[in-house]
């Protein structure tokens, strides 16, 4: 592929965005690749260098703010006709509610998900103290001549310890699968918000 193929497709990839962002990113990659021609790279060469347009896009939109992207997509392309402003008036009991339905949806999921992290990062904690107070358990019946008690303690501290290992690898691992979750789940409302764009923008 060219750099004109490359930077076409590209263009055609990134066709929800901002123009203005849309325009920065094609003349980054741009200059990135005559920069690798200038180097003695052919152009063909210096395209596959830069990195396939999937990883591109990804990389970009994993950067990219939601709040912007949701901005441009209900922003008009056009100016509306009175008929259009009153039907989208009209139908606002309808879009609206389902609007909201679906991002208090997506929070309620992004709640229950980090709030089970927590409480197992809570057990964990909780572990980790009954381990100390079983120690400390077991040290007081020592002294108090409560030997038998002391060691059952001191068994049950073992036990708690053996537990809060355990546990903290779980909670460690349940910490990052969330997070990748989180940031996929976000990557994928940002990838249909992008959309494939208008054929007017592709074309320009």
């Amino acid at each position: 592929m060219n750099k004109q193929a490359f930077l076409n497709e590209l263009r055609s990839r990134l066709a929800g965005l901002p123009q203005e962002d849309i325009e920065e990113r094609l003349g980054f990659y741009e200059e990135m690749i005559d920069d690798r021609v200038e180097e003695g790279l052919s152009e063909e060469e210096a395209v596959a260098d830069v990195g396939s347009i999937d990883e591109i896009v990804t990389t970009v939109l994993a950067d990219y703010p939601l709040s912007k992207l949701v901005k441009e997509k209900v922003k008009p392309k056009r100016k509306l006709r009175a008929w259009e402003i009153v039907l989208l008036i009209l139908g606002s009991p309808i879009w609206l509610a389902l609007l909201i339905a679906a991002f208090a949806v997506i929070l309620s999921l992004y709640i229950i998900l980090w709030s089970l992290i927590l409480v197992l990062w809570a057990i964990e904690i909780s572990l980790m103290a009954s381990t100390l107070a079983c120690v400390a358990g077991a040290v007081i019946l020592a002294v108090n001549g409560q030997g038998l008690l002391g060691v059952a303690s001191l068994g049950a501290a073992f036990l708690t310890a053996g537990l809060s290992i355990f546990l903290f690898f779980g909670c460690k691992a349940a910490t990052k699968g969330a997070a990748i979750l989180t940031k996929k789940i976000a990557l994928g409302i940002k990838s249909l918000l992008l959309g494939k764009g208008d054929k007017n923008e592709q074309n320009s």
